[in-house]
């Protein structure tokens, strides 16, 4: 198992990112209420907001697969590692356009978490990309 990641290290970054793509999914799909309050989204947001979820839920589930379930492994898997990372970097750009440049739709509960989620998502996506690259670019 740990080779297929080529090692601890990157096998625990696949976690870290895929488990917090698991826990926007859960707050997005299953807890909207308090994920819309916690943001001050007012509750005709659910639609979207489970929609943006949803986005996750598929990207969970093919981290499952590719990673734990799929015969090949990761080999192969390129698509699936430079879409997450492209998505993650779309999310951190346009958090930094919505929080800091346009700011439409702010409230008193507007955070940096837009930018700060994303950009560490960013990261270890993009950490995954390189460190796995002998297996996903075959």
């Amino acid at each position: 198992m740990i080779e297929k990641f080529n090692g601890i290290f990157y096998l625990v970054v696949f976690l870290v990112h895929f488990i917090i793509f698991a826990t926007y999914a859960y707050q997005t799909v299953f807890a909207t209420k308090k994920f819309l309050d916690k943001f001050g989204i007012d509750d005709t947001g659910a639609g979207m907001t489970r929609f943006f979820g949803s986005l996750f839920i598929g990207a969970v589930a093919m981290a499952i697969w590719v990673g734990f379930i799929r015969p090949d492994g990761l080999q192969g898997t390129w698509a699936f590692f430079n879409l997450v990372f492209l998505q993650n970097l779309s999310a951190f750009c346009v958090g930094i356009y919505t929080i800091k440049i346009n700011k439409l739709g702010h409230t008193p509960q507007t955070s940096n978490e837009g930018i700060i989620a994303p950009g560490i998502l960013t990261l270890l996506s993009a950490i995954l990309c390189y460190g796995l690259a002998d297996k996903i670019y075959i």
